[in-house]
């Protein structure tokens, strides 16, 4: 099993941060903030486990592409407070003939540790768009 440890520290009434390896992240505290929600947060964990899985396919199912963007949409309830769905597009620019979405999408279905995590509370939704060199 797989063991992660995150550091995270607030200042009342400012913001707040987390540390993972050199990296700190910034995140609101307060209902004004302008700076990223946990929500945010949370997809952008959801897109970067979409796109690391999309670089990892790319050598398991021998694919080429040039780059990868995800769109997300989250769906989130205040009472109670919960994200029911997420809706995505997925865009690749590639002009490989070997990429085959389907599969790359069942791919990331089943083996995204984010993904499958977040599908046993919410509605997830995606679509993938080649998009040509």
């Amino acid at each position: 099993m797989l063991r992660y440890k995150i550091n995270a520290q607030s200042r009342a009434h400012e913001l707040a941060s987390f540390t993972v390896n050199e990296g700190n992240y910034p995140f609101g505290i307060t209902p004004n903030s302008e700076s990223a929600s946990p929500m945010d947060l949370l997809l952008g964990a959801f897109a970067a486990c979409v796109l690391k899985n999309v670089e990892r396919f790319s050598g398991i199912l021998k694919f080429e592409y040039e780059s990868a963007s995800i769109e997300i949409q989250g769906f989130r309830s205040d009472k109670p407070p919960a994200l029911h769905a997420i809706d995505y597009t997925l865009k690749i620019k590639s002009n490989d003939p070997k990429l085959n979405t389907a599969l790359l999408m069942k791919n990331l279905e089943k083996f995204g540790t984010i993904y499958n995590t977040l599908k046993q509370c919410s509605e997830i939704n995606g679509n993938v768009e080649i998009i040509k060199c």
